[in-house]
């Protein structure tokens, strides 16, 4: 105005405005620009001093930007030519269509062949034609789609934060939801690329274009969210110091858990990040199951869950320093990793159930999931500091010095009681008992499963060990003696059926030695059971306890080869030797039979039957049961020995009563001059050989055990009738002696049945006539 009123004058010199009139109010200003103005200028002086580098880096910045916005530009423009293009033609092919169709309806009268078999060719050339735009068009959307999601990607994931200058917690939200817009975009992109792959697996090429743009962003989120994560559990104190000084009531106290601390900022941060591990490693099994439909090379499968895992591995790294010096006391590794699981088994599950369940994560349970990575965690420990070591002096020594098998059976039985503990602790929160569900990878004995080398080395050491303890006992001067009380007691029993219901090995008269068969072996198996897999059970219990039986077997029969049923003169004390073998024969086959029917061994024999584990098709799993062939042979040893004593019954009771049908030989006139009046008793020499029977069959009764020795007088019965009964129809013997000797032989077997007829069909047969 004053230069208006006096033109042609100088204005004199103003001050400058203060900046307090230059600057605008900060309550006019937008919150997102109060908030970078805030995130970069402390003070007054600061803006003074910081402004014009601001300024330069923010047109650098505008500069970037605008050269990139004219290159997608540019692209869209491109693809806008190329699709004007595609519709053009399109256009074009639906003209000549059109005209085709005209044509045609202009020709229908003549209905010629020629014109049909032409409109037809025409036709079938115009659907191709469409589908192949049809195609193009979904091609170019689907690109356009994901070139605008992977580079959506790439600009959260490449482009620069601001450096501010807050807190931690605010730093750490500003990273978050960086991330978390970022593995959205990932999602996305996954759907489209599954839908792609379930309906256009030609699209190969765009596949995997798109795959490795979102791996290079996926290599440098991940660690950065996985670096935050530990970065922030390490500002809550976690680990925590694994020795605590309290004692409460003479027992050491719980471990304190650093997650059971947080304040509501710190859950908020923790719920956060905790939900991106989730998101990467759902987005990561998303992946994994396309590239299986693909047929792609699929990469290691991540054990466990990740979210765990990061709480475990800083534990882990604590408890190696420990673990190194309890190398000799493994009950100390263990007992310390059971109580760390089981102190923050609780808290854990208050703090991550929420969050799993936040998450969507189906079939996850958050103590299942710490339990698991602990027991991984030593899994790893041993496979790498405690095993070689042990495995390689095996392989040094042969011989199996007791210090190596001692340090084997001491880690392998720690191993054992580990499991059994994590299995009643996961169990006892479970409605359910996960007995079945115990996975290899909540198993530390899972170990052996992944090390089938070391499964065979284990299964060599037990199998050794197990013949040297078997060998000390077949010494002992009381191995083969049998104590019971149904010996004692002469069998005598209330009721008949009783004497068959048997159940130990006194039942069964077996020696002593029986029950170190039975506990050996039950312990090969039972260690075989510890594995959690089912095929490196079969194997190991193939391996140990089936060599082992097959042993027994042998020892079996060499006690039985000892005696001499051909030694008439100390006959009865044969027979007592040989029921030793025998009893214990049938006390194995009875337990091994009730092992069979346990559901375990069922599986077992059901897998083994399906894969033909380590045997021959025609050998495996026969006759119905794990320990078929085991059975079968233990049966044949039985009949065998049976029959040998049956046959040298007979063959001394010929040999007794030979002299006297050789002497009486007499025929049919000479036999009816006998007169009636003379009384017929039972002749001599069968009087001796029916009395040497009575004796042999006392003795069987009170020494073996009842099942055999019902087989053993009935087959013997057989055997007798059918000697008395061709002595008689040879004409050695007279025919009313022959009354006389068979009521005397009836007489003998009427200890052990109502009816001694019933079981010699011949001679009853020869009386009734």
């Amino acid at each position: 105005e004053r230069a208006q009123l006096f033109p042609g004058k100088p204005l004199p010199m103003e001050h400058p405005l203060p900046l307090s009139f230059v600057l605008p109010n900060p309550t006019d200003l937008p919150g997102l620009a109060l908030g970078f103005l805030d995130g970069n200028f402390e003070d007054l002086q600061d803006l003074l001093d910081r402004a014009s580098n601001l300024t330069s880096h923010l047109k650098h910045d505008s500069s970037h930007l605008n050269d990139r916005l004219l290159h997608l530009r540019t692209d869209l423009t491109k693809h806008a030519v190329s699709w004007i293009t595609t519709s053009l033609a399109a256009k074009v092919s639906l003209d000549n269509l059109r005209l085709n169709l005209e044509s045609l309806l202009s020709l229908s009268e003549s209905g010629t062949d020629a014109l049909g078999k032409q409109t037809n060719r025409e036709l079938h050339q115009l659907v191709e034609e469409l589908c192949r735009i049809q195609n193009t068009r979904r091609y170019f959307m689907t690109a356009l789609k994901l070139e605008s999601l992977v580079g959506d990607l790439e600009d959260s994931v490449f482009h620069p934060m601001s450096n501010r200058k807050g807190s931690m917690l605010q730093d750490l939200a500003c990273k978050q939801k960086r991330s978390n817009h970022a593995i959205k975009t990932m999602n996305e992109i996954e759907e489209v690329l599954g839908d792609v792959t379930r309906n256009h697996s030609q699209w190969r090429r765009l596949v995997d274009s798109v795959d490795s743009r979102v791996d290079k962003s996926l290599s440098i989120l991940r660690p950065q969210i996985i670096a935050d994560h530990r970065a922030f559990l390490s500002s809550l104190g976690w680990p925590p110091k694994l020795a605590t000084s309290k004692v409460d009531h003479g027992e050491v106290a719980s471990i304190p858990n650093p997650l059971l601390l947080m304040q509501e900022d710190q859950k908020e941060s923790y719920s956060q990040s905790f939900l991106l591990l989730c998101g990467l490693q759902k987005l990561n099994t998303m992946k994994e199951k396309r590239k299986k439909k693909l047929n792609m090379p699929k990469e290691n499968d991540s054990v466990g869950f990740w979210a765990t895992d990061e709480l475990v591995i800083p534990v882990a790294s604590r408890m190696e320093h420990h673990f190194m010096k309890w190398s000799d006391q493994p009950e100390f590794i263990f007992e310390l990793v059971y109580k760390v699981t089981r102190d923050f088994a609780d808290g854990i599950d208050d703090i991550l159930q929420p969050l799993i369940d936040r998450a969507r994560l189906v079939s996850c349970s958050a103590k299942e999931a710490w339990v698991s990575a602990m027991v991984q965690m030593l899994s790893c420990f041993l496979e790498k500091k405690v095993f070689p070591g042990l495995v390689e002096t095996f392989k040094k020594d042969k011989h199996m010095k007791p210090e190596v098998v001692s340090s084997w059976f001491r880690l392998v039985d720690q191993m054992v009681t580990f499991d059994k503990r994590m299995q009643s602790f996961v169990d006892s929160d479970t409605f359910l008992g996960s007995s079945v569900a115990f996975s290899q990878g909540m198993s530390v004995m899972g170990l052996f499963c992944k090390k089938p080398e070391w499964l065979k080395t284990w299964g060599k050491i037990e199998l050794k060990d197990a013949y040297r303890k078997l060998k000390e006992d077949i010494k002992n001067e009381k191995a083969w003696l049998v104590v019971s009380e149904r010996t004692r007691l002469g069998d005598e029993s209330n009721s008949r059926s009783a004497k068959f219901v048997l159940s130990t090995r006194e039942d069964y008269k077996a020696p002593f030695v029986a029950d170190s068969f039975l506990s050996r072996t039950w312990r090969l198996i039972d260690h075989g059971l510890s594995l959690p897999s089912i095929l490196p059970r079969i194997q190991f219990v193939r391996a140990t306890a089936t060599k082992f039986l097959w042993y027994v077997f042998k020892i079996l029969l060499l006690e039985f080869s000892k005696t001499d049923l051909s030694d008439d003169s100390s006959f009865e004390d044969t027979l007592l030797q040989a029921c030793g073998p025998i009893n214990a024969a049938r006390f194995l086959e009875s337990k091994l039979r009730e092992w069979c029917d346990d559901v375990v061994l069922v599986e077992m024999w059901a897998s083994e039957t399906s894969v033909q584990v380590d045997r021959k098709p025609e050998v495996s799993s026969c006759h119905g049961c794990f320990f078929g062939e085991e059975l079968k042979g233990l049966v044949e040893l039985e009949t065998n020995w049976l029959m040998e004593i049956i046959t040298a019954c007979l063959h001394q009771f010929d040999n007794l009563c030979s002299d006297h049908f050789h002497d009486n030989v007499v025929s049919w006139e000479e036999e009816e001059a006998v007169t009636d009046c003379s009384d017929i008793t039972v002749s001599r020499g069968v009087a001796q050989a029916l009395d040497s029977l009575r004796r042999h069959l006392c003795v069987l009764q009170l020494h073996m055990n009842p099942k055999d020795f019902l087989d053993l007088w009935r087959n013997l019965a057989q055997g007798l009738d059918h000697y008395f009964s061709c002595k008689f129809f040879s004409g050695v013997v007279l025919r009313k002696r022959f009354k006389v000797d068979a009521e005397a032989l009836l007489t003998v077997f009427q200890p052990y049945c109502v009816r001694p007829a019933a079981f010699f069909p011949r001679v009853r047969e020869i009386l009734r006539l």
